[in-house]
């Protein structure tokens, strides 16, 4: 649960030295939180990538039917492993992957597309209560939108940024950089920002939950 903080003005990042890898401050961070909470998501502040690893075993229940977006945060913080590999879940990801691309893709594009729960991360939150999430394929935007009947995004406190202009800056100048290195040194190819996604407000109570951590995880 959070608490509602007083407004005050939103500080640019370039303007203080503030680096869009760095963990913003506690107030900013509860503001995010507060302005989400407004706009109907579901926001729980936790101290780190530990105690989120802990509590999607609380939201997600044994058995469901979970795919993973491709995520830095999910990666390091171990919840890609326990979903996909724990055998707790029934797990799209390894389905998808072991599927033929030539002959399967409509099915691969259903089960993306609507899971029960999608887990992800996104690439900036806004203190005006707005998630941004950028994709170069679009694969998993379909279930982040509203395909997935529950969304969780697990969310590094380096994320947040003032409003929708920095949060689309964020996506250009610190994501795309590091998400082509990444491309480039895995597949030969750098990436794109070929979608983009911005939810703005959550119509159903309880669909999508932010876990906003302390410290900074992923990019």
């Amino acid at each position: 649960m959070t608490t509602s903080m007083p407004a005050g003005p939103f500080t640019d990042p370039s303007s203080t030295g503030q680096a869009f890898s760095e963990p913003v401050s506690a107030q900013r961070l509860e503001r995010a939180a507060a302005a989400l909470t407004a706009h109907g998501f579901t926001v729980e502040v936790l101290d780190g990538a530990a105690a989120a690893r802990t509590r999607i075993k609380d939201l997600i229940p044994e058995g469901a039917g979970v795919f993973t977006g491709a995520s830095e945060t999910l990666r390091l913080s171990g919840i890609d492993e326990d979903i996909n590999a724990g055998g707790r879940y029934n797990a799209v990801r390894p389905q998808v992957l072991a599927m033929d691309r030539g002959t399967q893709m409509d099915e691969i594009r259903r089960l993306t597309a609507a899971p029960d729960v999608i887990v992800g991360s996104v690439h900036a939150v806004t203190e005006t209560g707005s998630l941004v999430i950028a994709s170069g394929s679009g694969s998993q935007l379909p279930g982040n939108a509203g395909g997935a009947a529950r969304a969780i995004w697990i969310v590094g406190a380096q994320k947040v940024v003032p409003d929708l202009d920095t949060a689309l800056r964020r996506v250009e100048e610190h994501c795309l950089p590091l998400e082509s290195a990444r491309t480039q040194e895995a597949y030969g190819w750098p990436s794109a920002v070929n979608r983009l996604l911005v939810l703005n407000a959550e119509h159903q109570p309880g669909r999508g939950v932010v876990l906003l951590l302390r410290e900074a995880i992923g990019f």
